[in-house]
C-alpha cells in the first residue's frame, strides 16, 4: 500500500516559523531558539506522516527561507559580495543572501513557475568555484532517523537548479548556465554518497524544468547529469518527481529514458495529457508516483474518481509499481482545515488543506490496495454533491452579464497620448511625478485596531476615528516629504485581495489559512467558491475621506480582477476566465464609483498578471487575451481625465510587453530594481511605449536605505531609453512590511533625487 507526498508547508500550522524567523531577524531571539522551532515543526510533520500511513516521507522540504537558496548553499554558490570564506553556511550568509544587509543588497527573487511562491535566483557564471557548504540534506535525513522516521530526502535537481539560475553581474548574459553542469555534479555526488552512509533507500530529485518547453539541448542534459550520476546512485532507488504541467512527448521519452531513475512523479492534476503518454508507454518495472491529489488548491479530492484514473494506472505499471502521491509540493496549500473554526460547515465540507491531503493520499492508497474505507467515500461523495448543487454557487444575473461581455473588447473611447494631455491639463503634475504604490507601514497599533474591531472589542465609531487618524498622518508625511500624487496607506487593509474579498459575493475566507509567499511572508487567500458580485462600494469611503484632507491628487486604490483570481484558491467547477470576468465587473462597478465621488486617479493592480501566465507558450496568447480583456473591462467606462494607473510586481515581463501595452492604461508602475533593471532591457530593444511609466527606483523587500545618488542613477538610466515626459519616480513596490524608519529615509531620499533631475533637466534645455 504505497502513498507518498512531494513536499509539505514549512510555516507550521499556526506560522510559528514566520514568528521564529522576525524575532531571530530583529534580535530578540536567538539562533538556538529559531532552530528549536524548526526542529519541532519537522518533527511534528513526520510523525504526523507517519501516522497518516505514508510510506514515502519527504525530508529536506523544510527551509528556513526558500528551497533554492538552500541548493545554492549547498553548492557553495555564494555571490561574492557577501564575503563568505568557505566553510558551512551560516545564518549569517544565508540570510544576507535572502534579505540584503546594511552594504549589500539581497539576491533577486522571482516566481516559482506560476504559483504565488517566490525563489532566490542563483547567480553563477564560470568562475565560481562550488564546493559542498551546506550539509542540511543530511542532517534533515539523520534528524528523521532519530526519530524513527525513514524518509526520502529530497533535493533540487541539477539541471532544473541551471535552468532555473542566471548569469551573475558581469558575466555574459549568453553564457550557458548548463555548461556548469560538470562543476556541480561532483557536489551532487557527495551529498548522494553521504545519504547512502547514513542509509537513505530512496533519493527523490525535484525536476520540475522538465515541463517547460525545452529544446533538445535542454532536454539532453537532463540524459548526461544522470548517466553522470548513475553509478553514485546506484543501489539507491531514485525518484524524478516533476509537477505543474504535462510533459510533452519529447520530454517524457527522455525522462523515462534517463539512466539509474527507479520512479518518476507526475502531475496528474494540471498534467492530464500525461495520462496518455503514460499509458502509451511506460518502462516496465519502474514505479508510478501518481500526482492524483492537487497540491495546489485547497477543494476537496474526488475520491472516486481519483481512484477511477489509479486503476486504469494500475493496470498499466501494475499492482507493486503504483504509488498514490500528490500533484506538488503541498507548500502551495493551507496547512490545517482542524484550525478554521469560523469557516461554515457546508463550505468547510468541500475543502481540504495540506493534513487533510495526506489523509486523502492515504486513503487512495488503501482503497487500491482492497481496504476501501467505505464511510471516508461516501462522505467525500455526498460532499462533492453537495458543493454541485448548492443554491450559494450560482447567481444567474452574473452569469448572464458576463456571458453578455464577450461582444465588446471594452476599450476606452480615446487614444492614451489624448487622454494624457487631457490629465495633465487637470492634474498640473511636474516632470518625473512622484508617487508610491499604495501601502504605508502596518504598525502593530494598527494591526491591534483592526483585531479589535473584528472582535467587536471596538466600536465601528471609535474604528473609523483610529483608521482616519492614520490615513491624516500618511497625508501630512507624504506632504512634508513633497510627494505629487498620494495615496492614503491602506491602513484599513489586511491584504490586497483580501480585502476586497471580503466584501464581494462568492468568497469564504479562513483564519489560518496561510501559504507562504517568500522567506516569513504569507498570504491568506480567499475562496472563491461561486459567482462573484458587489453588493455595494467597498473604497469610496476611506478614499474620499483621504481626499478631503489634501489639496493633492489622491489615488483611489483598487486589486485587479486578476490578480484577485491568481492570488485567491479559485472554483475549479468553471474555467478560470469566467470567474475572471465575474470580478471584473465588479471592480468596473467600484471604478465607476470612485470617479463620481471626484477621484481623478485610480490605480487598479495587478501585480499577478504574468504569474498566471500558462507555463506552455502554446497557451498563452488565450490567457493573455481574457487576462488584458477583463483589466481593461473595469475602467473602460471613465472619462479621459480620469487617470487609470497599474501596478505590477516581480517578473519578467519583457515577453509579454505587447500585452502590458495593450491593458491600455495611463500609468504602470512596475517592479524594476531587485531585477538589474532587467525591464529597461526591452525599451532599449525599441519596444515604444506611449503611457506614463514608472519602473520602481529602488528594492522595498529589503530593509536597506538607497541614498540620493543611488536612486538618481537609476533614473538616468530610465531617462536613457524613456521619454521625460512620461517617467513616474516610485518604488519598487508597497510599503507595508517595512518599518517608518527606513520608509521616511528612503521616500526622501527618493523625492530629493527626482527634484535634483528635474532642476538638471531644466537647466539643459
Amino acid at each position: 500500500m504505497a502513498s507518498h507526498i512531494v513536499g509539505y508547508p514549512r510555516m507550521g500550522p499556526k506560522r510559528e516559523l514566520k514568528f521564529a524567523l522576525e524575532s531571530f531577524w530583529d534580535k530578540k531571539s536567538s539562533a538556538e531558539d529559531l532552530q528549536k522551532v524548526a526542529a519541532d515543526l519537522r518533527s511534528s510533520i513526520w510523525k504526523q506522516m507517519a501516522d497518516a500511513g505514508i510510506k514515502y516521507i519527504p525530508s529536506n522540504t523544510f527551509s528556513y527561507y526558500d528551497q533554492m537558496l538552500d541548493a545554492t548553499s549547498m553548492l557553495g554558490a555564494v555571490p561574492p559580495r557577501y564575503g563568505w570564506n568557505g566553510g558551512e553556511i551560516g545564518f549569517d550568509t544565508y540570510f544576507s543572501m535572502a534579505r540584503g544587509n546594511a552594504s549589500v543588497p539581497a539576491m533577486e527573487m522571482t516566481k516559482w513557475f506560476d504559483t504565488n511562491y517566490h525563489f532566490i535566483v542563483p547567480e553563477l557564471g564560470p568562475e565560481v568555484n562550488f564546493s559542498y557548504a551546506s550539509h542540511k540534506a543530511v542532517d534533515e535525513y539523520k534528524e528523521a532517523k532519530a526519530l524513527g522516521v525513514d524518509t526520502v530526502p529530497v533535493l533540487i535537481g541539477p539541471v532544473s537548479y541551471l535552468l532555473l539560475s542566471k548569469p551573475a553581474k558581469g558575466v555574459e548574459k549568453t553564457f550557458s548556465l548548463l555548461s556548469l553542469l560538470p562543476k556541480i555534479l561532483p557536489i551532487y555526488k557527495e551529498v548522494i554518497s553521504e545519504l547512502k552512509a547514513a542509509g537513505a533507500s530512496w533519493i527523490q530529485f525535484d525536476e520540475p524544468t522538465i515541463v517547460l518547453d525545452l529544446d533538445s539541448h535542454k532536454l539532453e542534459a537532463f540524459s548526461a547529469a544522470y548517466a553522470d550520476l548513475e553509478s553514485t546512485l546506484s543501489g539507491l532507488n531514485v525518484l524524478i518527481e516533476t509537477y505543474f504541467a504535462d510533459l510533452t512527448a519529447e520530454a517524457y521519452k527522455t525522462l523515462i529514458g534517463l539512466k539509474g531513475v527507479t520512479a518518476y512523479g507526475f502531475d496528474l492534476v494540471r498534467g492530464t495529457q500525461t495520462l496518455d503518454l503514460i499509458k502509451s508507454n511506460f518502462p516496465q518495472g519502474k514505479y508510478l508516483f501518481a500526482g492524483v491529489v492537487d497540491g495546489r488548491n485547497i477543494w476537496a479530492n474526488d475520491l472516486a474518481s481519483s481512484l477511477s484514473t489509479l486503476q486504469q494506472l494500475e493496470a498499466v505499471v501494475g499492482k507493486d509499481k503504483l504509488v498514490v502521491s500528490t500533484s506538488c509540493s503541498l507548500l502551495h496549500t493551507a496547512v490545517d482545515l482542524v484550525n478554521e473554526t469560523k469557516l461554515d460547515t457546508e463550505i468547510k465540507s468541500w475543502l481540504a488543506f495540506a493534513a487533510q491531503k495526506v489523509v486523502e493520499v492515504n486513503a487512495l492508497a488503501k482503497a487500491l490496495a482492497g481496504q476501501k474505507d467505505e464511510a471516508a467515500f461516501s462522505a467525500n461523495d455526498a460532499a462533492q454533491a453537495s458543493r454541485k448543487s448548492s443554491p450559494r454557487v450560482t447567481n444567474e444575473a452574473v452569469q448572464k452579464a458576463a456571458a453578455a461581455l464577450k461582444g465588446s473588447d471594452h476599450r476606452r473611447a480615446t487614444e492614451v497620448s489624448a487622454r494624457l494631455d487631457a490629465q495633465q491639463k487637470k492634474l498640473q503634475l511636474p516632470i518625473l511625478p512622484t508617487t508610491t504604490i499604495g501601502s504605508f507601514p502596518q504598525t502593530l497599533q494598527l494591526r491591534r485596531v483592526r483585531r479589535e474591531f473584528k472582535a467587536n472589542k471596538i466600536s465601528e465609531d471609535d474604528y473609523i476615528k483610529a483608521i482616519k487618524e492614520e490615513i491624516k498622518k500618511v497625508v501630512d508625511l507624504q506632504e512634508e516629504l513633497d510627494i505629487d500624487v498620494l495615496v492614503h496607506g491602506e491602513p484599513e487593509r489586511n491584504d490586497m485581495v483580501e480585502y476586497f474579498g471580503e466584501q464581494l459575493s462568492g468568497f469564504a475566507f479562513t483564519v489560518n489559512g496561510w501559504v507562504q509567499s517568500y522567506g516569513s511572508r504569507c498570504v491568506k487567500p480567499p475562496i472563491i467558491y461561486g459567482d462573484v458580485s458587489r453588493p455595494k462600494p467597498m473604497t469610496v469611503f476611506w478614499s474620499s475621506a483621504a481626499q478631503s484632507m489634501t489639496q493633492r491628487p489622491m489615488k483611489g486604490m483598487l486589486t485587479g480582477p486578476v490578480t484577485i483570481l491568481n492570488w485567491s484558491f479559485v472554483r475549479n467547477d468553471q474555467p478560470r476566465s469566467e470567474t475572471c470576468y465575474q470580478i471584473a465587473m465588479a471592480i468596473k462597478d467600484e471604478v465607476e464609483d470612485l470617479e463620481k465621488a471626484d477621484i481623478n486617479i485610480i490605480q487598479i493592480d495587478e501585480a499577478a498578471l504574468r504569474e498566471g501566465l500558462p507555463l506552455r507558450k502554446s497557451e498563452h496568447a488565450f490567457y493573455l487575451k481574457w487576462a488584458v480583456h477583463s483589466f481593461r473591462i473595469t475602467n473602460c467606462g471613465v472619462q479621459d481625465t480620469t487617470q487609470i494607473h497599474t501596478h505590477m510586481c516581480y517578473s519578467n515581463f519583457n515577453d509579454i510587453i505587447h500585452s502590458i501595452i495593450d491593458m491600455d492604461a495611463d500609468v504602470i508602475t512596475i517592479e524594476n530594481s531587485r531585477s538589474d533593471e532587467k525591464l529597461l532591457s526591452v525599451f532599449r530593444e525599441g519596444v515604444k511605449y506611449g503611457a506614463g511609466i514608472g519602473p520602481g527606483v529602488y528594492d522595498i523587500h529589503s530593509p536597506r536605505i538607497p541614498s540620493t545618488e543611488e536612486i538618481a542613477d537609476r533614473i538616468n538610466k530610465m531617462l536613457a531609453v524613456l521619454e521625460t515626459n512620461i517617467l513616474w519616480v516610485n518604488p519598487d513596490c508597497g510599503l507595508k512590511t517595512r518599518k517608518y524608519a527606513e520608509v521616511k529615509p528612503a521616500l526622501n531620499n527618493m523625492v530629493t533625487a527626482a527634484k535634483l533631475l528635474r532642476t538638471q533637466l531644466a537647466s539643459a534645455k
